[in-house]
């Protein structure tokens, strides 16, 4: 998920340098959501994780 993520921040990097306003701001929202996504999951997992015996 974290992958997915980064791959659309550069995809929205490369836009924007370019020019493509439309394309990188869509990236970069995607870019966003799946990191918070990623981040979510990864706190739900520490917590289900800590849990004692």
């Amino acid at each position: 998920m974290l992958s997915w993520s980064l791959t659309f921040l550069v995809i929205a990097i490369i836009a924007a340098v370019l020019g493509f306003s439309g394309i990188a701001g869509t990236a970069a929202g995607i870019a966003k959501i799946l990191f918070v996504v990623f981040l979510i999951i990864w706190i739900i997992s520490m917590v289900l994780g800590r849990k004692a015996p």
